[in-house]
This record gives C-alpha cells, structure tokens and sequence, in this order.
C-alpha cells in the first residue's frame, strides 16, 4: 500500500470512530461504481438525515488545512454520487446532507479532527 493510500485509510477510520461517538452510524465505507466514490455514508439518529462523507486526511497544514482540498467540483461529484447511492438502497430518511471529516495527522499524538456538518 501506498504511504498516501495508508493515510488516507487511516483518516476515514478515524473519521468513522469520530462519527460514531458523535451519535452517527456508519452504514457504508468506501461505495464504488464507475462514477466514483464515497468515503463514508452514515446515518445520523438525530435528524433522521443520510449523511454522505467525504474525508480529507494530511500529515501537515503545509499545504492548508484538509477541508480546503474539498472544491465545489468535488462537491458536485459527491453530489450526484449520493443520488446514485440513494436510488440503489432503500433507505427510509428525513433528508440528506453532505459532511466532509478533516483528519489532521499529529505526530506523536492523537490526529486532530474537524467535522464539518452540511457543506454543500
């Protein structure tokens, strides 16, 4: 595995524990079909809502903070991928939204994590 594939597992495991202790069940990880993917698909017990993840994991803010690699295009992307994902499963919800989970890698220590609730 890649040093950049085994952060990025790394993040969405950490992004799914983050979930779940914030009330959320993780359903689905990393669905797939030929259009793309989706990191995480969650359902959030609180609002009733399917909650569509896309997880952004780095080793350091050198480069920005992780969720400013989240565009609109890759917003519109995982847009379109949750329609897909919804009309393939029958799912009874009260909505939709779509999270992205920042996962900052700290060296040493426990990676910082932002949870950044119905960005687009």
């Amino acid at each position: 595995m890649r040093a950049k594939d085994a952060v990025g597992a790394y993040g969405e495991r950490v992004a799914a524990r983050a979930l779940a202790e914030r009330g959320l069940e993780v359903i689905e990880r990393n669905w797939r079909c030929r259009h793309g993917e989706i990191d995480l698909v969650a359902l959030d017990r609180a609002t009733g809502e399917v909650v569509f993840v896309e997880v952004k994991t780095r080793r350091s803010a050198r480069y920005g903070h992780p969720a400013e690699a989240v565009t609109r295009a890759k917003l519109g992307r995982l847009r379109r991928l949750a329609g897909m994902w919804l009309s393939e499963h029958d799912v009874r919800a009260g909505g939709a939204r779509l999270d992205v989970v920042a996962v900052l890698v700290q060296a040493g220590g426990a990676a910082r994590v932002e949870h950044l609730r119905g960005v687009g």
